[in-house]
């Protein structure tokens, strides 16, 4: 970053190669849409290099870049929350949702269909259970388990104390763990009570 901030295009370039699927990853995970988190992961390479020439090296790079994702994921959020989207285009236009799953690649793993139905069940449930916590508590819990951040750098990212980033990761959990714990010991989803038994 220090490269960059003395107008290195190839630093930054670097930067951006290194940093860009964690982001996106991040962004998906937070607003729930690959397409938008594609563009607020631009959003947030933009801003880095606009503010090249205020970076201090007081903290890991990362740990800057996130504080920024984080407010470009808020403003997002905020946005949405006013607007709210609707999507017109329908799964038989061709609109492949979630990870459709290759036969070919199936008989190479050597795992039974059902195993992998399970996974990818799995999967979707803990998506679902992360989406419905609020917004500071997935943030808080995305820092943690997936880029990995100390509870310092996550409290410097989201601007709070250790402490009450540990006590928002707890409740954070409190939360996952009541939508999850009935799938994990019914082995199944959980059916909505306007679904008929």
């Amino acid at each position: 970053m220090l490269q960059v901030r003395d107008d290195s295009a190839s630093a930054f370039e670097e930067l951006v190669a290194r940093y860009e699927q964690r982001l996106v990853s991040l962004m998906t995970r937070l607003v729930g849409r690959r397409d938008m988190a594609e563009d607020l992961a631009q959003d947030v390479f933009l801003r880095v290099y606009r503010a090249r020439k205020r970076y201090v090296p007081g903290s890991k790079f990362s740990t800057w870049m996130y504080t920024i994702a984080h407010n470009v994921a808020a403003n997002a959020l905020r946005s949405l929350a006013r607007r709210p989207e609707v999507n017109l285009v329908g799964s038989e236009s061709g609109e492949q949702r979630g990870n459709p799953m290759d036969a070919t690649a199936l008989a190479a793993s050597g795992l039974m269909p059902t195993r992998q139905l399970e996974k990818a069940e799995l999967s979707e449930v803990v998506n679902m259970a992360v989406t419905a916590l609020n917004e500071r508590q997935r943030m808080a819990v995305l820092l943690n388990k997936f880029e990995h951040l100390s509870y310092e750098e996550i409290a410097e990212v989201m601007e709070l104390t250790p402490a009450a980033v540990k006590s928002l990761l707890s409740r954070a959990r409190a939360n996952l763990r009541e939508v999850l714990d009935p799938y994990l010991k019914q082995g199944s989803k959980i059916v909505d009570s306007d679904e008929p038994s």
